[in-house]
């Protein structure tokens, strides 16, 4: 397990791979950054976008959340952090993409399973949050009936991620620039158990592999 010791070494390592030398990466990104893509991820520590992408700093502006959720376009106050998220990103720093990255195992969605915010309210503040997909785990629930609670739940991770993907379209700036082919919107999905990435199709409303997981290797340590 990780400690405060290990994290530090970690960024002495980042200093030397990223920060020394005159023509180092943080020379340029010292100016401004500019991402090309916008990651609506989850907080989950297993999840950890830059890692899943191999990417280097500047490469993406990322947005954590509980089950990476994306509530629909208000001009209010209620929840204005995410919005403002979003809006950055899109206004000022003018992404072409933008991903939902969603995961198995998501303790969000399986709180929301479980009843959180509706009829169980055993935190302060998730179960009002993870409502946000509620309609998602009502559709789960109704069309998965007779299924496993690991299949309802899988479901509605996937399912909370189209929903969200539906309400960034809510948004009339998004929808203008999606409308002129100036920005994509992506659902991800990313399969811990099988390490694979999922992305999803609107056409069909399913998700479909979009990376899969190497070859595993055989006892004698050849790859399969």
């Amino acid at each position: 397990m990780a400690d405060i010791a290990t994290f530090l070494e970690g960024f002495s390592r980042f200093q030397e791979k990223y920060i020394a030398g005159e023509e180092s990466l943080y020379s340029r990104l010292r100016q401004g950054q500019s991402p090309s893509a916008l990651v609506i991820s989850c907080c989950d520590s297993r999840a950890d976008p830059g890692m899943l992408m191999d990417a280097d700093p500047g490469d993406i502006f990322v947005v954590r959340n509980v089950a990476n959720l994306v509530p629909e376009y208000s001009d209010g106050a209620a929840m204005p952090g995410i919005r403002a998220d979003i809006e950055f990103a899109v206004k000022s720093l003018n992404v072409r993409d933008i991903i939902i990255l969603g995961h198995s195992s998501c303790g969000g969605i399986r709180a929301l399973m479980d009843g959180e915010g509706t009829t169980r309210h055993e935190y302060e503040f998730i179960g009002r949050w993870v409502n946000i997909a509620r309609p998602a785990r009502e559709r789960v629930l109704r069309e998965l009936a007779g299924e496993s609670a690991a299949v309802q739940t899988r479901a509605c991770e996937q399912g909370a991620i189209a929903l969200s993907l539906g309400n960034l379209m809510s948004f009339p700036w998004i929808r203008e620039r999606v409308e002129a082919g100036a920005l994509t919107l992506h659902g991800w999905y990313f399969d811990i158990e099988a390490g694979e990435l999922l992305t999803y199709s609107p056409e069909t409303s399913s998700f479909k592999p979009l990376a899969a997981k190497p070859a595993s290797a055989s006892v004698d340590g050849s790859r399969s």
